[in-house]
C-alpha cells in the first residue's frame, strides 16, 4: 500500500509542475498544446511499445514444446496472480535478465534471456516471472506512461520557452512583457522543472519495482526465492552489462546497463541490496 501511495503521490507532484511550467513557460495556450503534443506521441508508444520493445532485443516467441517448464512456471503464477497467461519470448542473449510488457492483463508479455534459464534454479526463476507477471497485474505500462505524458509535456515547455528565448519573443502574457522577474523565473523553470520533473519519473519507476517484488514474493509465497534470484542477476549484469537501448532499460528486472556505476539518484531501479532487505524482512512477516 505503501509503493502505491507513493505512485500516486510522485504522479501528483508531476501534475502541480506541469501546471507550474504550463503557467511560467508557456501560459495557457503553451502548456495545453504540450499536453496534447505529449499525449498523441505517449499514446503511440503505449499501443506500440511492446512491439518495439520486443523488436529491438532481438526476443522471439518459444512456445510450450521448446521449454515445456518456462511456460509452466508462467501458466501456474498467472494463474495464482489472477491473469491470463501472459505469451512467453526468449531474448538470445547470456546476460541473466527479464522484463514484462504489454498495455494490460490481456496483451502481457513475459521475455527472458537465455542465460537465466541457465543460471536460476525453479524456484528463483518462479520469483522473477512472478515479479514480471506482478508488473501486468499492477498495470505499471499504463502508470509508466502517464508519468511519461506528463514529463514529456514538460521538457516540450521547455524547449518552447528556451527557443522563445533565443528569439526574443517571450511574452508569457501581455503583463509580462518586458518583466525581468519573470523572465527569470523562466529561465529557473527550463532549467529546473524538466530535471525535478524527471527524477520524480525515475522514483515512480523505483516505486513500481519495489511494489513487484512485493506483489510476486506474495503471490508465490516465498519472498526468499526472489530475493536469492535477484543477487544473482545483479551479480552478473553489473560484470556483464546488455547492450541495449538505455530508454528499455527500466523495464529489465535489475538494471541491465548499470556495471555498478550509475548513481543512486538517477537510477530506474532501487539498489538490489535494499529490494533484497525487504525481500527477507516480507518472509519473516509471511512465515
Amino acid at each position: 500500500m505503501y509503493n502505491v501511495f507513493k505512485t500516486f503521490f510522485f504522479l501528483a507532484i508531476l501534475t502541480v509542475l506541469f501546471i507550474v511550467a504550463g503557467n511560467l513557460i508557456g501560459g495557457k495556450t503553451g502548456a495545453t498544446i504540450a499536453l496534447i503534443m505529449a499525449g498523441l506521441m505517449n499514446f503511440i508508444a503505449y499501443f506500440f511499445s511492446d512491439k518495439i520493445v520486443l523488436a529491438t532485443s532481438g526476443a522471439v516467441p518459444v512456445e510450450p514444446h521448446q521449454d515445456p517448464e518456462l511456460h509452466a512456471i508462467v501458466e501456474e503464477v498467472a494463474r495464482k496472480a489472477g491473469i491470463p497467461k501472459p505469451k512467453v519470448y526468449i531474448i538470445p542473449v547470456e546476460t541473466p535478465n527479464a522484463f514484462a510488457t504489454g498495455r494490460n492483463p490481456k496483451n502481457g508479455v513475459v521475455a527472458v534471456t537465455s542465460g537465466i534459464r541457465k543460471l536460476l534454479t525453479r524456484d528463483e526463476l518462479k520469483g522473477v516471472i512472478a515479479h514480471e507477471i506482478s508488473h501486468i497485474k499492477n498495470r505499471d505500462i499504463l502508470i509508466s506512461t502517464i508519468a511519461a505524458v506528463l514529463v514529456g509535456a514538460i521538457t516540450y515547455l521547455a524547449q518552447i520557452a528556451q527557443w522563445a528565448l533565443i528569439f526574443g519573443g517571450f511574452h508569457r502574457d501581455d503583463e509580462d512583457s518586458g518583466n525581468p522577474l519573470a523572465f527569470i523565473a523562466t529561465l529557473i523553470a527550463i532549467i529546473v522543472v524538466p530535471i525535478a520533473a524527471t527524477l520524480i519519473q525515475l522514483a515512480i519507476s523505483r516505486s513500481r519495482e519495489f511494489l513487484a517484488d512485493e506483489t510476486g514474493a506474495k503471490i508465490i509465497k516465498n519472498p526468499l526465492a526472489l530475493a536469492s534470484a535477484l543477487k544473482k542477476l545483479e551479480e552478473w549484469n553489473r560484470a556483464y552489462p546488455m547492450d541495449i537501448n538505455p530508454a528499455h532499460a527500466q523495464m529489465y528486472i535489475v538494471n541491465p546497463l548499470s556495471g555498478g556505476t550509475l548513481l543512486k539518484l538517477l537510477s530506474t531501479h532501487p539498489p538490489v541490496e535494499e529490494r533484497i532487505e525487504k525481500l527477507v524482512k516480507l518472509a519473516k512477516e509471511i512465515k
